[in-house]
């Protein structure tokens, strides 16, 4: 995925939001960080367009969201589901959770995001395979060594 331009003012916002995680985002973020949702990477406070999401998962094109009591105002809901279309729109999904959530059923927050993972790899076409080291393929390297083996009369 090619990198967008993240201004200096936005990227200076995601760091103080790192430095200044709430219990809820430290809590999630010690599971996260750790690799121990089946392996995936995530990244905290990541500037994507326009917006700073609390977590993302590029690999698995999943963004976690965690809401404090400010996302209980009608305003605030409005301005999530606009944000949550955009990220659809530009092929993530989107799991919310409040801070009581994470504080109260942890483990029931880490399964979720699990199973949405699983389901999310499921769905994505598989990577290519990398060729193999000096380039080429399999059938290429046996040709190289059937080769080597003729002209020096041994067996492959």
């Amino acid at each position: 995925m090619p990198h967008a331009i993240v201004r200096e003012r936005q990227r200076s916002r995601a760091k103080q939001l790192r430095q200044a995680m709430t219990p809820a985002e430290t809590l999630l973020w010690r599971y996260l960080k750790a690799g121990r949702v089946d392996g995936h990477g995530f990244r905290r406070q990541t500037p994507i367009r326009n917006y700073i999401v609390d977590f993302v998962c590029h690999s698995a094109k999943l963004i976690i969201e965690l809401d404090g009591a400010s996302h209980d105002f009608e305003e605030r809901r409005k301005a999530d589901e606009k944000r949550d279309a955009f990220f659809v729109s530009q092929g993530f999904e989107v799991l919310r959770f409040t801070n009581e959530q994470v504080m109260s059923s942890l483990e029931g927050v880490v399964e979720t995001i699990r199973q949405t993972i699983s389901s999310q790899a499921s769905s994505l076409p598989p990577s290519l395979a990398l060729p193999h080291k000096g380039g080429g393929n399999n059938r290429a390297d046996a040709s190289i060594t059937e080769n080597a083996s003729s002209i020096r009369g041994t067996q492959p």
